[in-house]
């Protein structure tokens, strides 16, 4: 991971792994870290299940384009909720003590997982009847489980520079994402085992149970008030947020060129599909397309090192991003041989998997995993060091709105192209646009290509 402009080296070691500084300078961090690290491989394994359950009730009914289009609407359908959580958990975030915040939120996403599991009880009941569970209530608790979790981000994220000095907040973001690429390494895999093994409810279960170790984390934070004066949340609030924003240009395009990533290239709805026809392996191809992408973020996570010398943070998140767009193209191109029929005859038992589609996939995902997580070290370092303690909140839940909306949006964008199109096109179209676009964004915004972590402007 080279500085993109050769810029000279800060002092100190030069590493090639992970930095683990943040944790012994701040046991509150560490805390917070090993917590979510361990809750969200239970968060990805629902993510993960409520996918499966979905298309496996979609499909007794639908064609399989159909039925991945249902599966995009679970994230289609929080989409417009999320947005709003953002905005009004950011400024809940900048107005309280952000470890109460994070606390109550993360009991409601608590609370949700265990009514997922309730719904997943419900579903296996009705099918030894020969019937199946109607989909709303999956979309319902889905979506009151994403509001509650991008509040909670909101807070844990802004709380970050309070914890820890600021040279040591880029790689707090390296070490989350290495953790990141941890949680959507094993939760998917497992979930893909476990529903294959012994079914959905259990899984949910589980994940229930993971939970735990993010709320003893999010307790043993500090207090965390606000250091100067309050805006209560409310119109007078979002408008200081959106009024700092549009004064922050290199803050406002690292939100913008990660939409064009995420709503452009989120190919995870098309998975159920590729493993029930295209690729074969069912739920197993499922959870190992997933981790896949893990793997990615992981590994640039387990060798970022580097970060610390890395200061042209703007253009280091311009080329990350086109990169993330070839290997979208790149999956893309994978589907379009199974369609064609080179991984020859495949279905939804992992007996049935093309080994060698499978293979090509997996590398492919794994090239957008960690170009994207090269992109979000340097976009959550620039976000929380260049924007001041009191606007954190409402910056961070803009950054969750785009963070965790945007990939929401991309899987409406997918599943709606799938229906339309096949499921070659999203990866495809998607992957082309994303480079172009990115490339004109570098192109005619030379202040953010400039943006030297050395001397942070918003």
């Amino acid at each position: 991971m080279p500085d993109p402009d050769s810029t000279p080296p800060s002092t100190g070691p030069h590493r090639t792994f992970v930095d683990l500084s943040p944790l012994k300078a701040s046991p509150a961090f560490a805390r917070l870290w090993i917590g979510q690290a361990i809750s969200g491989i239970g968060a990805w394994m629902t993510i993960t299940a409520v996918g499966l359950i979905v298309f496996d009730i979609a499909v007794t009914t639908m064609d399989e384009h159909t039925a991945t289009f249902m599966v995009s609407l679970v994230g289609g359908i929080a989409l417009l909720p999320m947005i709003v959580a953002g905005l009004w958990g950011g400024m809940i975030a900048d107005a309280f003590d952000r470890r109460t915040v994070a606390i109550w939120t993360a009991i409601v996403s608590w609370l949700s997982t265990a009514a997922l599991c309730g719904l997943a009880f419900w579903d296996a009941a009705l099918l030894a009847e020969g019937q199946r569970a109607v989909l709303w209530p999956f979309y319902l608790v889905t979506t009151i489980n994403a509001v509650a979790t991008t509040i909670s981000a909101s807070a844990r994220s802004a709380a970050i520079p309070r914890l820890l000095p600021t040279h040591l907040v880029s790689r707090a973001a390296a070490l989350n994402g290495l953790t990141f690429g941890l949680q959507i390494a094993a939760g998917p895999l497992i979930a893909g085992v476990l529903i294959a093994a012994v079914g959905f409810p259990a899984t949910f279960a589980v994940d229930a149970v993971l939970f735990t170790a993010g709320f003893i984390g999010v307790v043993g934070l500090p207090r965390l008030p606000p250091l100067g004066a309050v805006t209560r949340p409310g119109l007078r609030s979002l408008v200081e947020g959106l009024r700092f924003l549009r004064q922050a240009p290199n803050i406002r395009l690292s939100f913008v060129a990660d939409i064009i990533a995420m709503s452009l290239g989120r190919p995870h709805v098309l998975f159920p599909a590729l493993g029930a026809s295209v690729l074969g392996g069912g739920a197993v191809t499922v959870g190992i397309l997933t981790a896949a992408v893990a793997v990615g973020t992981f590994l640039t996570g387990a060798f970022s090192g580097p970060v610390a010398r890395v200061h042209r943070h703007g253009l280091a998140i311009g080329r990350a991003i086109i990169v993330f767009g070839a290997f979208t193209v790149l999956f893309g191109l994978v589907i379009v041989a199974g369609l064609l029929g080179w991984w020859g005859e495949v279905g939804p038992d992992f007996s049935q998997v093309s080994w060698l589609g499978l293979l090509l996939a997996a590398i492919a995902l794994a090239g957008t995993g960690a170009s994207d997580e090269v992109s979000a070290i340097f976009r959550s370092t620039m976000l929380l060091i260049a924007a001041p303690d009191e606007m954190r909140g409402r910056m961070q839940g803009i950054f969750m709105v785009v963070v965790a909306g945007g990939p929401r949006l991309g899987e409406m964008v997918t599943g709606l192209l799938a229906v339309l199109l096949g499921l070659w096109a999203g990866p495809i179209l998607g992957g082309t646009a994303i480079m172009l676009l990115l490339w004109v964004l570098l192109r005619t915004n030379p202040r953010f290509r400039a943006y030297d972590a050395r001397n942070p402007t918003p």
